[in-house]
């Protein structure tokens, strides 16, 4: 849009916005009333006439938002019934939402003068599910020719196709490793483990179907995937749903077969995964070429300027939060402070005492507010045993210390914490939870650090098989790989990882005989499964010293792997 025309859309808008907002007000008046006395159909019909009204005026200021979701609203007014029972009650609260949110989308434009329809898809999809219509997709106002062919996989290396041998095997495992990876991402669990595994099950995929049109999916969704991992894109419901849709496609070649890889992927797929690419911001050359394919240009309005506006557009909570966490930290600081100077063995001042007293007092006074009862009474309790160091002149041990420094940093990570995932009962009762020993915040920090060092170790295996391999088979690049894998496997028994450690036991085993005591090339089949085997591991390791429960399923997808070729047994 040029400059005249947008201060033109903006003079116009200027010119009705009291009118659209009286009109908002008497749209929500006249469904309060009928929410109040179902019988009465002329409230219904005047909150219908009312929004209407407001689609028609947002036609006339070309505010594409605000026309769509009273065209969504009015069909879902429609589909309430005079006399509307308790089991309408959910088509009545999401008329409700609607309104309130076409009232905020009218101050957003107010302030932003843009108009991004795209910010109210959650909302119009609401309003359509709940009359059982389909949801748009979240490229519904993205414009593409789908008619233009390109190549998906020119900047993946892949080279020119090889028979494959062993078609339904790889299939498989393959389709496997995808279930595991969309298995994590709909749990929202270690996504980005899962995201890595599902890049990597795609470009498996694309491999396995050579040159064939199925493979230009497989390219696409790598590519998607990686730009997903690099710009911590949100695995969004519509997400989940697309890449359940490409699982069909792995369930094909499974039990259909190498004959599914002549298929062509629908343009709705296509579509979706190349907004996906246009929405990420990602400068991968890959991604700049596919998009440059299409003749599409990257979303100036981008993926964290969807997040960002969208948090602003659905209320405060997150700002709020992050205010509130502040605060608190400061809260704390001077807690860990005090506490600092008593364990460096300077003699406690009674000061001392009644200022972390004071501190917890707030703490605890805070938490009560937030409704995080456990988390108070966390604080109650240490508070309890400070006052009683204080009255009775006793001097604190270095269990007591370290009982209230334990307290004091659960609290911290609680309110760190609670800045993404809000303020909830799971995450009072699982901050708690980690008071034990085996979970304190020590151990966490020693958990990073020797995950970490294993994690290395494995890549270091990786980096080495890939040498040995682009050196046409030159054992020396695998001197070092059995005493690396030794050690990640011992400091896996360490930290009670028994199932991890015997699978890098069968590990070294394969690979002291397929590529050190072999005397011929190595067995393709074997290296891309020694390959996926040690990827899984390493996720896998991965999600140990997370947050978020540890994905036993990868674990379980390198042992398959490994029964597959026969080095590890039931």
């Amino acid at each position: 849009m040029t400059a005249p025309s947008a201060a033109a859309k903006a003079n116009s808008f200027e010119l009705v916005q009291s009118e659209i907002e009286t009109t908002i007000n008497q749209a929500e008046k006249n469904l309060i009333h009928f929410q109040e006395n179902r019988e009465s159909g002329e409230d219904l019909q005047n909150c219908i006439d009312f929004l209407n009204q407001l689609r028609g005026i947002f036609v006339l200021v070309e505010i594409q938002g605000g026309v769509m979701l009273c065209h969504e609203a009015v069909s879902l007014a429609n589909e309430v019934p005079v006399g509307a029972t308790d089991d309408k009650n959910n088509l009545l609260t999401t008329l409700n939402n609607a309104l309130f949110m076409l009232r905020r989308y009218v101050e957003y434009y107010h302030q932003r003068r843009e108009d991004h329809p795209e910010l109210l898809l959650p909302i119009i999809n609401e309003l359509r599910l709940a009359i059982k219509n389909k949801p748009y997709p979240d490229s519904h106002f993205f414009d593409v020719d789908m008619s233009i062919k390109v190549d998906h996989c020119q900047d993946l290396g892949l080279g020119q196709a090889e028979e494959v041998q062993d078609f339904d095997h790889r299939a498989k495992r393959l389709r496997h490793m995808y279930q595991v990876a969309l298995l994590g991402i709909i749990r929202d669990q270690n996504l980005s483990v899962s995201l890595k595994l599902l890049t990597r099950s795609a470009l498996g995929l694309s491999k396995l179907c050579g040159n064939s049109p199925l493979s230009g999916l497989w390219c696409l969704l790598t590519v998607a995937g990686q730009a997903m991992m690099d710009r911590q894109m949100e695995t969004t419901l519509s997400r989940k749903r697309l890449l359940m849709k490409v699982e069909r496609y792995t369930k094909e070649l499974v039990y259909v077969g190498k004959v599914v890889t002549s298929k062509t992927a629908p343009d709705s797929i296509i579509k979706e995964l190349l907004y996906m690419l246009s929405l990420s911001g990602s400068s991968n050359q890959e991604v700049s070429d596919i998009l440059g394919g299409y003749g599409v240009a990257p979303q100036e309005f981008n993926e964290q300027k969807l997040i960002s506006h969208r948090k602003r557009l659905f209320g405060p909570g997150a700002d709020v939060l992050r205010s509130l966490s502040g605060a608190l930290q400061e809260e704390i600081s001077q807690l860990k402070d005090k506490l600092d100077i008593i364990e460096r063995g300077i003699d406690p001042d009674v000061t001392d005492f009644s200022v972390i007293s004071a501190g917890l007092e707030k703490l605890f006074s805070t938490l009560i507010m937030l409704d995080l009862k456990q988390l108070a009474e966390l604080a109650s309790t240490q508070n309890d045993a400070i006052k009683s160091w204080s009255g009775s002149g006793r001097v604190p041990t270095e269990e007591d210390l370290i009982s209230v420094a334990n307290a004091v940093l659960t609290i911290e990570q609680a309110i760190k914490r609670f800045e993404e995932t809000g303020i909830t009962p799971e995450l009072d009762g699982s901050i708690v939870d980690q008071l034990d020993v085996g979970n304190s915040p020590y151990l966490s920090e020693a958990m990073i650090v020797v995950t970490d060092e294993a994690q290395s170790g494995i890549t270091l295996t990786k980096r080495a098989i890939t040498a040995f391999v682009e050196s046409n088979w030159d054992k020396l690049h695998l001197a070092n790989i059995d005493a690396t894998l030794n050690g990640v496997r011992g400091s896996m028994v360490m930290v009670g990882e028994s199932r991890l450690a015997e699978a890098l036991a069968a590990s070294m085993e394969c690979i002291a005989k397929e590529l050190l005591e072999r005397e011929s090339r190595p067995d393709e089949k074997v290296l891309e499964t020694l390959a996926d085997t040690l990827t899984s591991l390493e996720y896998y390791i991965e999600t140990i010293a997370g947050r978020e429960s540890v994905n036993a399923d990868l674990l379980s997808l390198a042992e398959e792997s490994l029964k597959s070729i026969n080095y590890l047994t039931e």
